[in-house]
């Protein structure tokens, strides 16, 4: 009866209250945090966190209010977040299986769809990166190691600056154009110049979806898939050149299906192709055509992004600190001299060039958030609770600047990764290719590029500013942090 009373007085407006009050109840009950999970700011009902940017700065402020472990609210899903040195190598050297797994990341599961190296998981993930693995040493130890088509690289670039005659020039794609090549001729096979127009397209592709990643709009995706989907934004941009980029990339796997030799593999697809023959027995490993495109993008961007944007911040930190600059061309000098190229039997008597170049890395903080986990299996971190399957982030920066761990965290500073008496070295903070299991697969690979290119740079080069033109510090924080646009002086020696 009194139901029914109430039923008789209910307007529209009464029963959209009703509806949002029981969506409401739902929702907190849904959303209600797990006994003992990481603490973290209030979500708003329905959104979540939506209005916390996540950005490195805004993480390390919510870490000195919340703790090294934290959790966030992304619409309906929580994610927690690992910030400072200890609490990161507890996640990912200590608990070296717990954060093995990547979860769905809707922005990028849409292209990949859980193939190949980055994005997948369990067995086929194992045998991919296994492979890569392995075709990486190989080219290490073959007739055409890494460090020769580095080496080749170096002298084409140094080429390229010399060409530019002292005149202000902005180095950006062609620094980035010369890293892809090492890692294109391991690849592909073969190296694109400078000039190609069909290459050069393919890099800026990449950069604006790189950058645009980054960006609160582009990850409203991620919080809300279901319909973001059906809205214009820069997550289209973002799916729409990696789509373009995997059209680029099928291009290229079909010449090397029609060239295709088993008895002669020239490079990593060939070598792909003739494990595709051996692997059909076993379709979960995952070895077709179609995981090849994706398992070739996340080589081809794992050996090009970090190097390429370490070098431009390197330039702007050698304009920025010419004392610095001088000090490492003093000690090329000495070891070296101008009669012949750096290797990497060099590295070990240039201390303070590997010194300079690791701080460049340490300030740079190229990937700032590193790449999520997911947790593989229920654990436990700093003492709370954390359920598997929940989506978690290192946070890298708050590693390359933990005050307990750097004498000037904030400060561009050499000595850091020098001792007493001037030698290199090691800080085991210094954790820019993130660690465990699923740390970089380029890194050995980034690690020579870096001391090669650097070198073979202020070997012949000295850079300086353009007068009037303003350098900043402040970089653009897309999926990677890069520095601003700038122009640069290459003065040859």
């Amino acid at each position: 009866m009194i139901f029914q009373v109430l039923f008789g007085y209910m307007d529209v407006a009464g029963w959209l209250l009703v509806a949002f009050l029981l969506l409401l109840l739902i929702d907190v009950v849904r959303n209600w945090r797990p006994s003992n999970f990481p603490p973290g700011p209030w979500a708003v009902p329905f959104l979540g966190n939506i209005f916390i940017g996540v950005d490195f700065k805004t993480m390390e402020k919510l870490a000195e209010v919340y703790g090294p472990v934290f959790s966030l609210r992304r619409g309906s899903e929580r994610m927690v977040l690992v910030s400072g040195y200890k609490m990161v190598k507890e996640a990912l050297v200590n608990q070296l299986d717990s954060f093995v797994d990547r979860p769905i990341l809707p922005l990028f599961d849409v292209v990949y769809n859980g193939l190949g190296i980055s994005l997948s998981n369990g067995y086929l993930w194992r045998k991919q990166r296994q492979f890569a693995n392995t075709h990486l040493r190989y080219f290490g130890e073959g007739k055409m190691s890494l460090e020769k088509y580095i080496e080749v690289e170096c002298s084409f670039i140094c080429e390229a600056f010399k060409d530019e005659q002292g005149r202000a020039f902005n180095p950006h794609y062609t620094i980035t154009n010369a890293v892809s090549n090492v890692i294109c001729c391991v690849v592909f096979g073969h190296r694109f110049e400078y000039s190609d127009p069909t290459y050069r397209k393919v890099l800026e592709l990449d950069n604006e979806a790189i950058v645009l990643s980054g960006s609160l709009r582009t990850q409203l995706y991620d919080f809300f898939p279901g319909l973001m989907k059906h809205l214009p934004g820069p997550h289209k941009t973002v799916q729409a050149n990696y789509l373009a980029i995997l059209n680029f990339l099928k291009k290229e796997i079909e010449k090397h299906q029609e060239e295709w030799n088993p008895d002669d593999p020239r490079d990593y697809i060939d070598v792909y192709l003739s494990e595709m023959d051996k692997k059909k027995s076993d379709p979960q490993a995952g070895f077709n055509l179609e995981t090849l495109k994706f398992c070739t993008m996340d080589m081809i961007e794992a050996g090009t992004e970090t190097s390429a944007t370490t070098l431009r911040w390197g330039i702007i930190f050698m304009m920025l600190y010419p004392e610095i600059q001088e000090k490492v061309q003093a000690e090329i000098d000495r070891v070296i001299g101008q009669s012949r190229q750096p290797t990497m039997a060099d590295r070990p008597n240039l201390p303070y060039t590997d010194a300079v170049i690791h701080e460049v890395q340490r300030v740079g903080n190229i990937a700032p958030l590193g790449f999520p986990r997911m947790a593989s299996k229920d654990t436990t971190l700093g003492g709370y609770f954390i359920p598997k399957g929940t989506a978690t982030t290192m946070v890298l920066a708050s590693v390359l600047h933990d005050k307990n761990e750097w004498e000037t965290p904030n400060t561009f500073n050499p000595e850091h990764f020098l001792d007493s008496n001037g030698q290199f070295c090691k800080r085991e903070a210094f954790l820019p290719f993130s660690a465990g299991k699923r740390m970089c697969i380029g890194e050995h690979l980034a690690r020579m590029e870096l001391f090669l290119f650097f070198t073979s740079f202020l070997q012949r080069f000295t850079f300086r500013p353009v007068p009037g033109e303003m350098l900043s510090l402040e970089g653009v924080l897309g999926f990677t942090h890069s520095p601003m646009e700038f122009n640069t002086l290459a003065v040859p020696r």
